[in-house]
């Protein structure tokens, strides 16, 4: 990875940031993980959007979420699909289904740790169902995902 600053690593991928996705990104720079809920019916939604798909409401919240949730799917990309990400390859990308909304799916990395660098969990040992609690990568504060109990 690029560095700014000597032993500073640079996220690779920046977050597009919108008005209806800034809060998420502000958020998760506080260390939280927050999804957007109606202020009127209660459903949560993500990707974040202006309109309540359930009742058609405007108004909106953000909720706290645990932060945890299960494995639902992953790929381990050969050759990296970004050609950016050459030199981290093999890396692998999760698709993790939320605790408290599994019909919310967020993707991200399995990590060995907090601050641990993309690839460092052994793609062998990914299994679908497990058990994770996101953390979240320190420059773009992109949601990575450590095993619940390693």
């Amino acid at each position: 990875m690029e560095s700014t600053m000597p032993g500073e690593p640079v996220s690779l991928l920046s977050p597009v940031r919108d008005d209806d996705g800034a809060p998420f990104w502000e958020y998760a720079a506080q260390g939280e993980l927050r999804v957007q809920a109606c202020a009127d019916c209660g459903e949560l939604r993500f990707p974040p959007r202006p309109c309540c798909p359930h009742c058609q409401s405007f108004a909106s919240e953000w909720r706290l979420m645990s932060g945890k949730g299960r494995i639902w799917s992953y790929v381990v990309p050969h050759p990296p699909l970004l050609p950016a990400y050459a030199e981290l390859a093999p890396y692998n990308v999760i698709v993790v289904e939320l605790a408290e909304a599994p019909h919310i799916r967020l993707v991200g990395n399995l990590v060995s740790g907090a601050d641990a660098p993309l690839g460092s969990f052994p793609p062998e040992r990914i299994r679908i169902g497990a058990k994770v609690q996101v953390v979240f990568e320190r420059t773009a504060h992109l949601p990575q995902w450590i095993l619940e109990r390693p």
